[in-house]
């Protein structure tokens, strides 16, 4: 099935319960337990078990082309235990060089805790990643759309190099969606998301999932089973309700950050804009390949500074100034001083999130208002 028919009957119970076409919240905590049943088979919220829980899991599972999925309470537990399901103390990491605030935070403040070891490579550069591989390398963590500069890396080469040194692949695929690119076909291990964003598409929960083989992703819920970080049964209907219109959503945030990216790269008070589905962008001719859409997030630098940016900010009508992503409605924030404001300036520079940065997350708006209103706030610059 096309992703339209799977985002809507994937999961589904048919005929579901009492003849319901929607399948109902199982808010209950108290199920009856045979005798001889698994602890991690126990019907408990905790243990990511009820008809609620399982129900999502079969649509996320379904949409990322995965024989399993489990939701977590957050994507950042999504992170997390995904990586924690694999690597035990000793075990080296090898994550790109640009990564999720929170990730990154993870892995700087807590590896060392856990007895990790890491390094960060760039996913388009193949020609270092041996060098930073040791024989204790576990995991290989990368992004399929990097935040904010839109960077696409060589995913079929990182894929293809974890598996060839029995390195578990995981990543990121927030930016893309499931809509846009698949990593399990592409031989990626585990994916994960943060649902708050594209998955869910209406701003109004946090959830996160891990989708891989049902080895992995067994071994991912027993570990989430004992670090407690399971979805809420309410939260869980939400996000299987803004499933549902999920490819819907993404195409037309596809169509929209085209037509604003194309906007900003003719417009003489734009000095730079990242869009992987602009022509200069330098991962273009990759992302083209592997991407089906280029994605709703893009970010510019408008000339003028730091003081233009704030001004553009402050000028356009449409999107709210606010510092999260995926929603219906645009979002527009200068990364420097939300999501990144934690990292230190020279971090911040090094990656390119310069001080006049913007970034847009494009909503489902009309694409006329949207480049109307762009246009218009620019021209008070």
């Amino acid at each position: 099935m096309q992703p339209e028919t799977l985002a809507v009957h994937a999961g589904e119970r048919r005929p579901g319960p009492e003849g319901s076409v929607v399948f109902p919240i199982y808010q209950g905590t108290v199920y009856s337990v045979e005798p001889g049943t698994d602890y991690h088979d126990i019907k408990y919220h905790r243990l990511s078990s009820t008809p609620s829980q399982a129900y999502l899991h079969d649509k996320l599972a379904a949409l990322e082309g995965g024989a399993a999925a489990v939701a977590t309470a957050s994507g950042l537990a999504a992170a997390t235990t995904a990586l924690l399901s694999v690597m035990r103390a000793g075990d080296h990491l090898l994550a790109g060089d640009v990564l999720y605030g929170g990730t990154h935070d993870f892995l700087t403040h807590h590896a060392e805790q856990l007895g990790w070891t890491y390094d960060f490579v760039d996913p388009s550069r193949p020609e270092t990643w041996e060098a930073a591989r040791t024989p204790a390398t576990k995991v290989f963590l990368v992004e399929s759309i990097t935040n904010p500069l839109m960077r696409v890396g060589r995913l079929r080469e990182v894929a293809d190099f974890a598996r060839e040194h029995g390195i578990v692949s995981v990543i990121d695929n927030t930016f893309a969606t499931p809509i846009n690119l698949q990593p399990l076909s592409l031989g990626f291990d585990l994916v994960f998301h943060s649902a708050t964003k594209y998955l869910n598409g209406h701003s109004d929960l946090v959830a996160g999932c891990v989708v891989g083989s049902a080895p992995r992703i067994d071994a991912v819920r027993h570990t989430l089973n004992h670090f407690g970080g399971s979805l809420d049964p309410h939260a869980g209907y939400l996000l299987a309700r803004g499933l549902k219109t999920l490819a819907l959503r993404v195409r037309a945030q596809n169509s929209n950050a085209l037509a604003l990216a194309e906007l900003l790269a003719a417009h003489p008070k734009a000095a730079e804009v990242h869009y992987p589905g602009l022509p200069d962008h330098p991962d273009h001719a990759r992302a083209a390949s592997l991407l089906s859409g280029f994605g709703g997030m893009l970010s510019f630098r408008p000339t003028g500074g730091a003081v233009a940016a704030a001004a553009l900010v402050d000028a356009v009508r449409l999107p709210y100034p606010a510092p999260s992503l995926g929603g219906v409605e645009s979002l527009i924030t200068r990364p420097a001083v939300t999501s990144h404001a934690g990292m230190s300036r020279e971090d911040r520079e090094r990656i390119g999130v310069t001080d006049d940065l913007v970034r847009l997350s494009v909503g489902i708006e009309n694409k006329d208002d949207l480049v109307a209103d762009l246009t218009q706030a620019l021209e008070k610059l």
